[in-house]
């Protein structure tokens, strides 16, 4: 083997090993943000009257590539973008609540807990897996609609799901993605809950959520280059 060959070779292997650098330099990093309108509902029946659970945490990322509409009104093409999401809910974050809002049993909570394991399995998580626009915005203030692809764990379950998701880009670096989905905790090894033969849920369950994101500071150092 020549000079020549050994010098091609070293900068095909460089090339090679920095397309991975780039591809993550490109991505653009949005981190969840506590106490700035988050929320995750979960919504029941059961034979007795519906019943509703809410929390205010989902914590993790989201990393889109640079395609991406993260400004208010702008434009994109739809199809599948390139897109990352992680993200978690803490199980004992999540409460059951009456109609109005206020605390509803501790009891309930108890059976949720257990139901969901929450003792080896205190987290559910969701990692999505693909994205695609729908539908642009129609104004600058409308959001874009996409159909996310993704696993979701709970109780140490993981089940692949579809739903319907919102990201409208609120300006100041900050995301809004909102979406909803139905599942089932049989699909999960759930039983549901069953008292005394007194009452029963139901076994589908809705689940919607809330989730302001907020795009990760550059270091000064990388800003300035």
């Amino acid at each position: 083997m020549n000079i020549r060959t050994l010098i091609v070779g070293s900068i095909a292997i460089g090339l090679l090993a920095a397309l991975p650098l780039r591809a993550a330099e490109q991505m653009t990093r949005f981190d969840a943000k506590p106490g700035s309108g988050i929320k995750v509902r979960i919504e029941g029946t059961s034979t007795i009257h519906d019943w509703q659970v809410e929390g205010p945490l989902i914590g993790g990322f989201m990393e889109v590539g640079p395609k991406f509409p993260t400004e208010p009104g702008q434009a994109a093409t739809p199809g599948k973008v390139e897109a990352r999401v992680e993200a978690f809910i803490p199980v004992r974050s999540l409460k059951s609540i009456e109609r109005d809002g206020s605390a509803y049993s501790d009891g309930m909570n108890d059976v949720m807990y257990d139901k969901m394991k929450q003792t080896t399995n205190p987290r559910i998580y969701y990692r999505l897996n693909e994205l695609e626009l729908k539908e642009p915005a129609k104004t600058k203030d409308a959001p874009y609609v996409f159909d996310a692809k993704g696993y979701l764990v709970v109780g140490g379950m993981t089940n692949t799901i579809s739903m319907p998701v919102k990201i409208t880009p609120l300006g100041d670096k900050k995301l809004k993605v909102t979406g909803e989905t139905s599942v089932k905790m049989t699909d999960f090894k759930m039983e549901p809950p069953v008292k005394l033969g007194i009452f029963s849920t139901g076994d589908e369950v809705k689940l919607k959520f809330e989730w302001i994101v907020v795009q990760k500071a550059v270091p000064a150092a990388a800003a300035t280059k």
